[in-house]
């Protein structure tokens, strides 16, 4: 078995290259690889294209990518949420790209890149702006959207524990979009709390195999603290 540990984030990243397709895990902050992202910022990469569910919030992580300027655009379910402002703002001022698509509608096209299915079919946003430009057919009299599977480049996402060979286990609701995220990419970067030898997790408790990690980086500490919004 092929062990997927690397020595530091600085290496986990270096190779991404600038116009690569980053999907980011994370919901809101649960389970966002904030570690990952600041090693990506200091690397320089450039022009990205972002896949996550929302963009971020306060100065850290994902909001701090994009006001880095690295992004060129978004591809989410909820661009502004609380104390997020970073995205608004670049938005606004028409330095940003934004998809915006259906929450279960963005799993699901995530999950059936991961899967080889190249679209599916779905009511989700019938008879709405998110319907422009969007091939539509009729099963049992109802209308629906066709919507294309979503890959990338590079899944950046965050484990509560790992082993060497790169199978994962997350922290309850931190799980969200990484394992889908992790089937879709050509290359998955975990940082995970815990790096254990192989046979030390209990496998009934992992949800994604190594099969599907490229790299493991052990990140035991937080060292990027959320700016709260004003109360």
């Amino acid at each position: 078995m092929i062990d997927k540990r690397v020595a530091d984030l600085a290496y986990a990243v270096a190779d991404i290259a600038d116009r690569s397709t980053i999907m980011v895990g994370g919901f809101g902050e649960a389970g966002s690889p904030v570690e990952l992202i600041h090693a990506l910022i200091d690397q320089g990469a450039a022009e990205l294209t972002v896949i996550s569910n929302n963009t971020g919030s306060g100065d850290f992580g994902l909001a701090a990518l994009i006001g880095a300027r690295r992004v060129a655009k978004v591809v989410c379910s909820y661009p502004r949420s609380a104390g997020s402002t970073v995205f608004s703002d670049l938005y606004r001022a028409g330095l940003i790209e934004l998809e915006l698509v259906p929450q279960g509608t963005l799993a699901e096209r995530i999950r059936a890149g991961g899967a080889g299915i190249a679209a599916f079919y779905t009511p989700t946003g019938v008879a709405t702006a998110l319907a422009e430009g969007k091939e539509q057919r009729v099963f049992d009299g109802q209308p629906y959207l066709l919507e294309r599977a979503l890959t990338a480049d590079v899944a950046l996402i965050k484990a509560r524990a790992a082993d060497w060979h790169g199978n994962l286990v997350y922290n309850k609701t931190a799980r969200n979009f990484s394992p889908l995220m992790a089937a879709a990419a050509s290359t998955t970067i975990v940082e995970a709390t815990a790096v254990d030898a192989p046979g030390t997790l209990d496998p009934e408790t992992v949800v994604t195999p190594g099969i599907f990690v490229d790299r493991v980086v052990q990140v035991a500490d937080f060292a990027y603290e959320p700016v709260l919004a004003a109360q």
